[in-house]
């Protein structure tokens, strides 16, 4: 991998990761066209990781408050919502655990897998919004608000378990977190707050235990891309994090959803044909 491709796949990694349109699927795309071929996942790690610190820049307010509750040592409003967060990383937890090997030559598998988990978070994503939406028109008719509920322990582990099964490249992590989400009734600016600050701990741990385990230093990519790749993508995710945010929680998930039904069957379209 050269440093100018290093750069326009961390570019990618940015801009897609706050968008439900699967980076890690953005990125086995960008590696097909440009024949990039890499025996092991340090440059998704090390991308994944930069926008994660773009997160940590965009919600420093947010975490700050939670960590003040949380040394308050007592049960609290903050408290809560940090259990919620780590009942969520249980399921992705036992995916890193156990099925890492499994997860990485996946991640090798072509683009067969990643059109089909492109379709797959289409579905996900225009079922979501239809239902959430049919819900909240009920809610309304009835007297609710109709704006959804807080989080729960329920919803938490739900949309855990969905960002475990979102490992697969072109099964969005944002995507089937929100999707799952709203199909359990959270409400829409909560439930994407919530899959943005899940990812946190995970992404930064995996990089964590690849730099004390010598697997960057050990990595195929090379030192000067994966820091090329690692700067492209927080640049570019500190900005679609400010910029999009506010686009993922009022926007319709069925445009997202078109899109990557697009995407995804002309992936299988030139795999197949």
């Amino acid at each position: 991998m050269s440093w100018f491709e290093a750069l326009l796949l961390g570019i990618v990694q940015g801009l897609t990761e706050f968008l439900p349109v699967s980076s890690s699927g953005h990125l086995a795309i960008g590696k097909a066209l440009f024949g990039i071929e890499t025996s092991d996942l340090s440059f998704e790690v090390a991308v994944h990781a930069a926008t994660v610190l773009a997160t940590l820049v965009v919600f420093w307010k947010d975490i700050v408050k939670l960590l003040a509750d949380l040394f308050k040592f007592k049960m609290n409003d903050g408290t809560k919502y940090i259990l919620l967060l780590l009942v969520s990383m249980i399921p992705v937890f036992i995916v890193g655990v156990f099925l890492k090997d499994y997860v990485e030559n996946i991640f090798g598998s072509g683009l067969l897998v990643v059109g089909c988990c492109l379709i797959v978070t289409a579905a996900l994503l225009y079922l979501s919004e239809t239902l959430s939406a049919r819900r909240a028109a009920k809610e309304a008719s009835e007297g609710a608000s109709g704006a959804g509920k807080d989080m729960s322990v329920k919803s938490a582990m739900w949309m855990g378990l969905a960002q475990s099964i979102a490992v697969l490249p072109g099964l969005s992590r944002s995507g089937s977190t929100i999707a799952t989400g709203l199909l359990c009734g959270v409400k829409r600016e909560e439930v994407t707050r919530f899959s943005f600050l899940m990812v946190l701990i995970p992404i930064l741990g995996e990089a964590f235990l690849d730099v004390v385990g010598g697997d960057f230093a050990a990595s195929s990519v090379g030192v000067l891309p994966l820091f090329i790749g690692f700067i492209a993508a927080f640049v570019s995710g500190l900005f679609a994090c400010k910029v999009m945010i506010a686009l993922v929680k009022k926007a319709r998930l069925r445009w997202f959803a078109l899109y990557c039904l697009i995407v995804g069957l002309t992936c299988l379209i030139s795999t197949l044909f």
